[in-house]
């Protein structure tokens, strides 16, 4: 092939696209002066990633609350003719809860009332009903919202120094959320002292009717379905709340009825339930109803891996409190755990948290030693935990509060927690 025959054949391959084997070609065989080549290709970079949006400031604690709500209520994106004869949308309150723990409290009580009232101030679309069952037949709108502490990177780890605001409404008509709220507070003037029902509470677990409510709420969209976790449960969730109001109003027997017609209903064997059994039966002398249900407290603790108990401590020793009205049910506390876990083919980590006041190194050896005695009572009871179960002292590392007040706000912070782990292998 000739050079003339060559350079018209890369032509061709140049315009049909083959540029790179066009320039092989070329220069392996051609003269440069006698070939047309094509421009170089200029590409583009690519463009800067998108800098990540600043967190909002942290306002205020009632400037911050009227933020979240106004954003939930003012940008909801609402089911059209779904607003009933009178226009207004049906919406019932989930009583907002600790991002954390699950517990109400005296703020999140506050931020339930102040929306409520701005909802009658300002969004008449909205009609507010009572949490109960028949208004959840309904499938209205349910606002649900977490309260959680977080420290400077706004994280739940180490001190906390404000609150996380999450709201959102979700449509069980469709099973979706149609609005979100977000602010930070600061923590002055917040006072999160648990409510009676959760500051009577003498256990803590991961329980899957509240992970699904906290998930509903956090890390989620406008769009999103609504937790199965969370939806699933909502009408026992109705039931559990007019229990819960009977007991912080001290109708204790009423109170019993309606925890004892919450487990009856689909998915109602929850946390909250068993607890409210056991405080209920305790509060009218039921003592050995009262130590069962603490059993099925422990049991659903230890399905699901972990348990954590309010033992009070006297201050920097491994012994119980002395004041009777603290520790009176405590042995039996400690009778139901170590009967609960020899019945099961596991072993069990007693693990002791403390507070984050305090040196570190204390912490932990304070722990530690509230953990050795816990676990001694337990195997005095039930000898043959003795190689099923270890002790270990976390410290502060795994605060659920934070605060480091040393008081009822951050009881849980000192808890002792049965943690299910795997057995060693046997050489």
């Amino acid at each position: 092939m000739n050079e003339m025959n060559l350079a018209r054949l890369a032509q061709r391959l140049l315009r049909q696209g083959v540029g790179a084997l066009c320039i092989v070609l070329v220069t392996a065989c051609a003269t440069p002066s006698k070939i047309a080549t094509a421009p170089a290709e200029v590409v583009a970079p690519p463009p800067a990633p998108a800098a990540a949006p600043a967190p909002p400031p942290i306002l205020a604690y009632d400037e911050a609350v009227l933020s979240a709500a106004n954003n939930l209520l003012g940008k909801a994106q609402l089911p059209a003719g779904e607003g009933g004869s009178a226009g207004r949308y049906p919406v019932v309150i989930d009583p907002l809860i600790d991002g954390m723990t699950g517990a109400q409290s005296q703020a999140t009580q506050a931020m339930g009332a102040r929306i409520i009232a701005l909802i009658k101030e300002k969004y008449p679309q909205y009609e507010v009903l009572p949490f109960s069952a028949a208004n959840v037949a309904k499938s209205p709108l349910v606002l649900v919202g977490t309260f959680t502490g977080v420290n400077q990177e706004r994280k739940t780890a180490g001190m906390r120094e404000a609150f996380r605001i999450c709201l959102a409404l979700a449509d069980l008509k469709s099973g979706k959320l149609v609005s979100k709220g977000l602010a930070f507070a600061k923590p002055a003037g917040v006072d999160i002292t648990p409510t009676p029902f959760f500051q009577d509470s003498p256990t803590w677990t991961e329980d899957p009717s509240t992970l699904g409510y906290i998930r509903t709420c956090q890390g989620t969209k406008p769009g999103d379905p609504i937790n199965p976790l969370y939806v699933d449960r909502i009408q026992a969730a109705s039931l559990i709340s007019e229990a819960t109001e009977a007991y912080e109003a001290g109708r204790y027997a009423d109170a019993l009825a309606l925890y004892e017609n919450a487990l009856r209903v689909p998915y109602g064997n929850q946390f909250r339930v068993f607890s409210g059994l056991y405080l209920t039966n305790w509060k009218l002398g039921h003592r050995e109803t009262a130590a069962g249900a603490f059993g099925q407290l422990v049991d659903f603790g230890l399905e699901h891996q972990r348990l954590g108990v309010k033992f009070l401590f006297r201050p920097g020793t491994a012994a119980f409190v002395s004041q009777r009205s603290l520790s009176e049910a405590y042995p039996l506390w400690v009778s139901q755990i170590s009967t609960r876990s020899a019945r099961r083919d596991a072993c069990l980590e007693v693990a002791g948290h403390s507070s984050p006041s305090g040196p570190e190194p204390v912490n932990e050896r304070l722990s530690q030693l509230r953990a050795d005695y816990v676990k001694s009572r337990l195997v005095q009871l039930s000898p043959s935990l003795s190689k099923r179960v270890i002790a270990h002292g976390m410290g502060s590392r795994e605060t659920l509060i934070g605060n480091g007040r040393d008081d009822l706000t951050d009881a849980l912070d000192r808890r002792v927690e049965f943690k299910v782990i795997p057995c060693q292998a046997k050489t």
